[in-house]
């Protein structure tokens, strides 16, 4: 009797399961429940040496059709070209569609660019902002047409209307810069009442990451400008005092131009202690233009690690710069737009540090790396970044 029952409860299971089997081969389109053709691989992710859980793989039957906008700053910077060249190939890779504009640094043409993302029904939008002010409007209006909005090494201020970002430590760019200038500038070797002189080249003040930079920075210097073992002629230490609109080489130009002019006819200059590479080419010329020569070279320092900029180390007119592994960040940032389109939490290592004065944007940071004529080879050449061809025919 045991036996006729259990082969009769067997029998309905069976077809209760080929039933509901039945049931799930009828669904399609983009319905979470389908099952991608290969098992997707789970890695764990390493943050300040912890071990975070496993994240959901995005599915990549989502992309077929959609649409990734990518807003960057200017057309005439390498990195933006670059980052945005190595994001586009992997989302195509993917079956995204991709949409690259420039707004050659004009925020009013980045405002419009985001405008029309929305008004074509991109998918995702990401964004280098220019000026957030000048965004806030259009981003509200991806926020209503239901738009995710990424924000991409510099974080999009004033508004609740983006879900991540994908970024660098810059607070931590800074120190190392600050750092980098400590060593090379021998400033704890300094004797007593011996002193360097100083002017800083600090980033645009509506780009949320020069503060950081700055931040960082003077957590290393602060304490040689309080006790007098650093010294800024000019006076021009307060980030106010320091910032340059648009990340402008020219600005950085004169400005050195009329310090050196105004405060170093009696004594050098030392150290110019400069945010980005470009005001470290600018620094370069109007030192040239003032006769300073190999004998008499202060530290100048970088951020980017752009091409003339490495050949200016190579050469010594530029002490080093920050190298920010800008095909790592654009993996991160594809990494995002995959899983925010699979509606799936993308992978975080920082819900603290970036806020926007609005919220606390959940963030993906890459750390950089100090590069100077030590360690240029390993860094940038043998890791394939630049070849040494590049380096040299840099202009």
């Amino acid at each position: 009797m045991k036996k006729k029952l259990a082969g009769a409860w067997l029998c309905t299971i069976i077809m209760a399961t080929a039933l509901f089997g039945c049931a799930l081969s009828t669904k399609t389109g983009n319905d979470p429940v389908n099952t991608p053709d290969e098992e997707p691989e789970q890695t764990n992710t390493t943050v300040s040496n912890e071990t975070v859980p496993d994240q959901e793989e995005p599915d990549d039957t989502v992309a077929g059709g959609r649409k990734i906008a990518i807003s960057m700053p200017a057309q005439s910077v390498q990195r933006w070209v670059s980052d945005s060249e190595k994001m586009k190939q992997e989302l195509e890779a993917k079956g995204y569609e991709v949409d690259i504009q420039f707004a050659e640094d004009d925020p009013k043409q980045q405002a419009a660019q985001m405008e029309s993302f929305v008004q074509e029904k991109a998918d995702c939008i990401i964004v280098v902002p220019i000026d957030s002010k000048e965004l806030t409007a259009a981003a509200e209006e991806a926020k209503k047409a239901e738009i995710p909005v990424i924000a991409y090494d510099r974080l999009l201020m004033d508004t609740d209307a983006i879900y991540y970002y994908a970024t660098f430590d810059h607070k931590g760019a800074g120190r190392m810069i600050g750092q980098k200038i400590e060593r090379q500038a021998g400033l704890e070797d300094l004797s007593n009442g011996a002193y360097k002189t100083i002017e800083f080249f600090m980033g645009d003040q509506e780009d949320s990451d020069s503060h950081l930079i700055y931040q960082g920075l003077m957590e290393v210097l602060q304490p040689y400008l309080d006790d007098g073992r650093l010294i800024c002629k000019s006076g021009r230490t307060s980030f106010e005092d320091t910032s340059i609109s648009e990340w402008s080489q020219e600005t950085a130009r004169e400005w050195c131009k009329n310090y050196l002019a105004g405060y170093y006819t009696d004594e050098e200059l030392d150290i110019c202690a400069t945010a980005y590479d470009g005001f470290a080419y600018g620094c370069k010329e109007a030192l040239q233009a003032a006769g300073y020569i190999d004998d008499n070279w202060p530290v100048i320092s970088g951020q980017d690690c752009e091409m003339q900029a490495c050949r200016n180390i190579l050469d010594g007119t530029q002490s080093f710069s920050v190298y920010k592994d800008s095909g790592l960040l654009a993996q991160k940032c594809v990494a995002m737009i995959d899983a925010v389109i699979s509606e799936i939490e993308p992978e975080i290592n920082d819900t603290e540090q970036y806020h926007n004065h609005v919220l606390t944007v959940p963030t993906y940071v890459c750390t950089p790396v100090a590069v100077d004529k030590d360690n240029l080879q390993e860094v940038l050449i043998d890791s394939g970044y630049y070849t040494k061809e590049q380096i040299e025919d840099a202009e």
